[in-house]
Protein backbone atom coordinates (compact mmCIF):
# COMPACT_ATOMS: atom_id res chain seq x y z
CA UNK A 1 0.00 0.00 0.00
CA UNK A 2 1.03 3.18 -0.73
CA UNK A 3 1.78 5.96 1.82
CA UNK A 4 1.38 9.44 0.76
CA UNK A 5 3.98 12.28 1.13
CA UNK A 6 3.06 14.64 3.92
CA UNK A 7 2.17 18.20 2.61
CA UNK A 8 4.20 21.03 4.38
CA UNK A 9 2.07 23.29 6.42
CA UNK A 10 2.84 24.91 9.32
CA UNK A 11 0.48 23.77 12.62
CA UNK A 12 2.14 25.42 15.55
CA UNK A 13 5.57 27.05 16.42
CA UNK A 14 7.00 25.98 20.37
CA UNK A 15 8.47 28.53 22.11
CA UNK A 16 10.68 26.87 25.17
CA UNK A 17 10.03 28.57 28.00
CA UNK A 18 10.93 26.27 30.82
CA UNK A 19 10.19 27.33 34.01
CA UNK A 20 9.47 30.99 33.30
CA UNK A 21 5.72 30.45 32.08
CA UNK A 22 4.51 33.97 33.97
CA UNK A 23 7.38 35.92 32.84
CA UNK A 24 7.20 34.56 28.87
CA UNK A 25 3.34 34.63 28.82
CA UNK A 26 3.37 38.60 30.97
CA UNK A 27 5.86 39.29 27.70
CA UNK A 28 4.26 38.37 24.64
CA UNK A 29 0.81 40.01 26.19
CA UNK A 30 3.01 43.48 26.07
CA UNK A 31 3.94 41.85 22.66
CA UNK A 32 0.38 42.77 21.68
CA UNK A 33 -0.84 38.80 21.90
CA UNK A 34 -3.73 37.58 23.27
CA UNK A 35 -3.31 34.65 24.98
CA UNK A 36 -5.20 31.65 26.41
CA UNK A 37 -5.23 30.99 29.93
CA UNK A 38 -2.73 28.35 31.36
CA UNK A 39 -2.99 25.08 29.89
CA UNK A 40 -1.78 21.11 31.44
CA UNK A 41 -1.04 18.68 29.81
CA UNK A 42 -1.28 15.26 30.49
CA UNK A 43 1.93 14.38 30.02
CA UNK A 44 3.25 17.12 32.70
CA UNK A 45 4.10 20.27 30.73
CA UNK A 46 1.92 23.35 30.54
CA UNK A 47 1.37 25.72 28.19
CA UNK A 48 -0.08 29.45 26.46
CA UNK A 49 -1.51 29.60 23.23
CA UNK A 50 -1.73 32.79 20.47
CA UNK A 51 -3.97 31.27 18.07
CA UNK A 52 -4.43 33.05 14.56
CA UNK A 53 -6.35 31.94 11.80
CA UNK A 54 -3.86 28.61 10.52
CA UNK A 55 -1.50 28.17 12.66
CA UNK A 56 -0.76 29.56 16.28
CA UNK A 57 2.70 30.18 18.44
CA UNK A 58 2.60 28.25 22.20
CA UNK A 59 4.49 29.21 25.02
CA UNK A 60 5.55 25.60 26.83
CA UNK A 61 6.86 25.16 30.41
CA UNK A 62 6.75 23.56 33.34
CA UNK A 63 4.87 24.51 36.60
CA UNK A 64 7.18 24.26 40.05
CA UNK A 65 7.79 20.65 40.80
CA UNK A 66 7.72 19.22 37.55
CA UNK A 67 10.49 19.66 36.01
CA UNK A 68 11.50 16.20 35.57
CA UNK A 69 8.56 15.66 33.56
CA UNK A 70 9.25 15.91 29.36
CA UNK A 71 12.72 16.79 31.25
CA UNK A 72 13.89 16.11 27.28
CA UNK A 73 12.24 19.31 26.02
CA UNK A 74 14.02 21.76 28.20
CA UNK A 75 17.02 20.85 27.14
CA UNK A 76 16.37 22.91 24.40
CA UNK A 77 18.12 26.80 24.76
CA UNK A 78 15.06 29.50 25.73
CA UNK A 79 13.22 30.54 22.72
CA UNK A 80 12.16 28.86 19.53
CA UNK A 81 12.51 25.39 19.56
CA UNK A 82 9.48 23.83 17.87
CA UNK A 83 8.32 23.43 14.27
CA UNK A 84 5.47 21.60 13.86
CA UNK A 85 3.24 20.56 10.60
CA UNK A 86 -0.36 19.80 10.52
CA UNK A 87 -1.00 16.22 10.44
CA UNK A 88 -4.54 14.33 9.04
CA UNK A 89 -3.25 10.97 10.21
CA UNK A 90 -0.56 10.75 12.67
CA UNK A 91 0.08 6.75 11.48
CA UNK A 92 0.52 7.59 8.16
CA UNK A 93 3.02 10.13 9.08
CA UNK A 94 5.05 7.75 10.83
CA UNK A 95 4.82 5.18 8.01
CA UNK A 96 6.67 7.77 5.65
CA UNK A 97 9.15 8.81 8.63
CA UNK A 98 9.88 5.40 8.64
CA UNK A 99 10.25 4.84 5.05
CA UNK A 100 12.65 8.16 4.40
CA UNK A 101 14.78 6.88 7.81
CA UNK A 102 13.46 9.56 9.61
CA UNK A 103 11.55 8.33 12.47
CA UNK A 104 11.51 8.85 15.91
CA UNK A 105 9.01 7.55 18.42
CA UNK A 106 5.55 5.89 17.48
CA UNK A 107 2.77 8.19 17.51
CA UNK A 108 1.82 9.48 20.93
CA UNK A 109 -1.36 10.74 22.18
CA UNK A 110 -1.95 12.91 25.02
CA UNK A 111 -4.68 15.64 25.85
CA UNK A 112 -5.37 19.08 27.98
CA UNK A 113 -8.42 20.11 29.64
CA UNK A 114 -9.39 23.70 27.88
CA UNK A 115 -11.80 26.57 29.45
CA UNK A 116 -13.51 27.77 26.40
CA UNK A 117 -14.74 31.89 25.63
CA UNK A 118 -18.51 30.64 26.88
CA UNK A 119 -17.45 29.03 29.84
CA UNK A 120 -17.74 25.67 29.10
CA UNK A 121 -15.19 23.04 29.58
CA UNK A 122 -13.46 20.68 27.07
CA UNK A 123 -10.46 18.76 26.53
CA UNK A 124 -8.40 19.03 23.58
CA UNK A 125 -6.67 15.58 22.22
CA UNK A 126 -4.07 15.70 20.06
CA UNK A 127 -1.53 12.87 18.16
CA UNK A 128 1.75 13.37 17.88
CA UNK A 129 4.68 11.36 15.63
CA UNK A 130 7.93 13.42 15.72
CA UNK A 131 11.64 13.59 13.65
CA UNK A 132 14.27 11.64 15.06
CA UNK A 133 15.46 13.83 17.88
CA UNK A 134 19.19 13.45 16.49
CA UNK A 135 18.41 15.34 13.04
CA UNK A 136 16.39 18.43 14.98
CA UNK A 137 19.67 20.33 16.87
CA UNK A 138 18.72 22.74 19.42
CA UNK A 139 14.79 21.60 18.76
CA UNK A 140 12.22 19.46 18.05
CA UNK A 141 10.09 18.77 14.25
CA UNK A 142 7.00 16.91 14.79
CA UNK A 143 3.62 16.56 13.28
CA UNK A 144 0.40 17.28 15.06
CA UNK A 145 -3.14 15.65 14.54
CA UNK A 146 -5.87 17.54 16.19
CA UNK A 147 -8.31 15.41 17.09
CA UNK A 148 -10.87 18.35 18.41
CA UNK A 149 -9.37 21.48 16.51
CA UNK A 150 -12.57 23.41 17.93
CA UNK A 151 -10.93 23.04 21.37
CA UNK A 152 -8.04 25.25 20.04
CA UNK A 153 -9.09 26.99 17.10
CA UNK A 154 -12.20 29.72 19.07
CA UNK A 155 -12.69 32.70 16.92
CA UNK A 156 -12.88 34.92 20.22
CA UNK A 157 -9.16 33.86 20.65
CA UNK A 158 -8.06 34.93 17.16
CA UNK A 159 -8.15 38.61 17.57
CA UNK A 160 -4.94 40.66 18.64
CA UNK A 161 -3.90 43.48 20.03
CA UNK A 162 -1.65 43.68 17.83
CA UNK A 163 -3.34 43.19 14.67
CA UNK A 164 -1.43 39.17 13.70
CA UNK A 165 -3.61 37.24 11.27
CA UNK A 166 -1.30 34.32 11.26
CA UNK A 167 2.58 33.77 11.52
CA UNK A 168 4.04 33.84 8.23
CA UNK A 169 7.98 33.07 8.41
CA UNK A 170 10.07 30.62 10.55
CA UNK A 171 13.69 31.01 10.35
CA UNK A 172 16.01 28.39 11.25
CA UNK A 173 19.82 29.96 11.07
CA UNK A 174 22.78 27.58 9.85
CA UNK A 175 26.39 28.03 9.35
CA UNK A 176 25.42 25.61 6.42
CA UNK A 177 21.75 26.38 5.47
CA UNK A 178 21.49 23.54 2.28
CA UNK A 179 22.48 21.17 4.90
CA UNK A 180 20.27 21.93 6.96
CA UNK A 181 17.08 22.25 4.88
CA UNK A 182 18.11 18.51 3.76
CA UNK A 183 15.93 16.71 6.05
CA UNK A 184 13.10 18.46 5.11
CA UNK A 185 13.95 17.70 1.38
CA UNK A 186 13.66 14.55 2.46
CA UNK A 187 10.55 14.74 4.13
CA UNK A 188 8.45 16.75 1.98
CA UNK A 189 10.26 16.10 -1.32
CA UNK A 190 13.45 18.17 -2.51
CA UNK A 191 11.11 19.97 -4.90
CA UNK A 192 9.53 21.96 -1.60
CA UNK A 193 12.67 23.53 -0.87
CA UNK A 194 13.90 26.57 -3.13
CA UNK A 195 17.27 28.26 -3.12
CA UNK A 196 15.82 32.08 -3.21
CA UNK A 197 18.29 35.01 -4.51
CA UNK A 198 18.82 36.94 -0.77
CA UNK A 199 20.60 33.90 0.40
CA UNK A 200 18.66 31.40 2.09
CA UNK A 201 16.41 27.88 0.96
CA UNK A 202 12.69 28.36 1.83
CA UNK A 203 10.11 25.73 2.16
CA UNK A 204 6.24 27.16 1.79
CA UNK A 205 4.52 25.69 4.61
CA UNK A 206 0.67 27.11 4.03
CA UNK A 207 0.21 30.65 5.42
CA UNK A 208 4.33 30.61 6.33
CA UNK A 209 7.48 30.34 5.14
CA UNK A 210 10.64 28.32 6.62
CA UNK A 211 13.33 30.18 5.50
CA UNK A 212 17.21 28.31 5.87
CA UNK A 213 19.38 31.04 6.17
CA UNK A 214 22.92 32.09 7.07
CA UNK A 215 23.69 34.51 10.25
CA UNK A 216 24.46 37.24 8.20
CA UNK A 217 20.94 36.87 6.11
CA UNK A 218 18.74 36.57 10.01
CA UNK A 219 20.61 40.10 11.50
CA UNK A 220 20.21 41.47 8.14
CA UNK A 221 16.07 40.76 9.27
CA UNK A 222 15.88 40.69 12.52
CA UNK A 223 18.59 41.96 14.14
CA UNK A 224 20.83 40.46 16.84
CA UNK A 225 20.68 36.87 17.14
CA UNK A 226 20.49 35.14 20.63
CA UNK A 227 22.99 36.23 23.16
CA UNK A 228 23.69 32.00 23.44
CA UNK A 229 23.77 31.42 20.12
CA UNK A 230 26.69 29.24 19.65
CA UNK A 231 26.83 28.53 15.56
CA UNK A 232 25.27 25.41 15.27
CA UNK A 233 21.72 25.11 13.55
CA UNK A 234 18.86 26.88 15.41
CA UNK A 235 15.85 28.26 15.20
CA UNK A 236 15.97 32.01 15.86
CA UNK A 237 12.98 33.91 14.52
CA UNK A 238 9.30 34.18 13.39
CA UNK A 239 7.75 36.70 11.17
CA UNK A 240 3.86 37.37 11.08
CA UNK A 241 1.70 38.85 8.92
CA UNK A 242 -0.78 41.64 10.82
CA UNK A 243 -3.41 43.84 8.87
CA UNK A 244 -1.82 47.39 10.16
CA UNK A 245 1.53 48.32 11.06
CA UNK A 246 0.56 51.43 13.29
CA UNK A 247 -1.78 48.72 15.20
CA UNK A 248 1.49 46.84 15.87
CA UNK A 249 3.42 49.79 16.82
CA UNK A 250 0.65 50.99 19.15
CA UNK A 251 0.60 47.49 20.55
CA UNK A 252 4.25 47.74 21.28
CA UNK A 253 4.26 50.91 22.64
CA UNK A 254 1.41 49.91 25.18
CA UNK A 255 3.35 47.42 26.43
CA UNK A 256 6.68 49.37 26.47
CA UNK A 257 8.46 47.17 24.16
CA UNK A 258 11.21 48.22 22.67
CA UNK A 259 11.57 47.94 18.38
CA UNK A 260 12.85 49.00 15.22
CA UNK A 261 10.82 50.36 11.89
CA UNK A 262 11.97 48.88 8.72
CA UNK A 263 10.44 49.90 5.44
CA UNK A 264 7.46 48.01 5.56
CA UNK A 265 8.25 46.18 8.80
CA UNK A 266 8.47 46.47 12.65
CA UNK A 267 11.07 43.98 14.13
CA UNK A 268 11.41 43.15 17.96
CA UNK A 269 14.68 42.14 18.75
CA UNK A 270 15.81 38.84 20.49
CA UNK A 271 16.43 41.08 23.75
CA UNK A 272 12.69 41.85 24.07
CA UNK A 273 11.33 38.51 22.61
CA UNK A 274 12.02 36.12 25.02
CA UNK A 275 15.43 35.38 23.16
CA UNK A 276 13.66 35.11 19.25
CA UNK A 277 13.38 37.83 17.16
CA UNK A 278 9.45 38.59 15.31
CA UNK A 279 8.97 40.86 13.00
CA UNK A 280 5.95 42.34 12.23
CA UNK A 281 4.63 42.93 8.10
Amino acid sequence: MSVPVPQPILDHAVINVADQLDSASARFRRLGFQLTERGHHSLGSSNHLAIFGENYLELLGYEPGKGNQRADLWQSPLGLSGLVWKSSDADSEFQHLERQDLDGDPPASFHRPVDLPDGTVTEAHFRTVRLRPSLIPNGRSFFCQHLTPDAVWQPAWQRHPNGVRNISEFIIVAQDPAHSAQVYSRLFGAAKVLACPEGAFVLRAGAATVRFASAEYAQRRFGPLPEDYDGSARMVALGFETGNLAQVRNALQAGEIAFQEHTEAIVVESGEGFNLALRFT
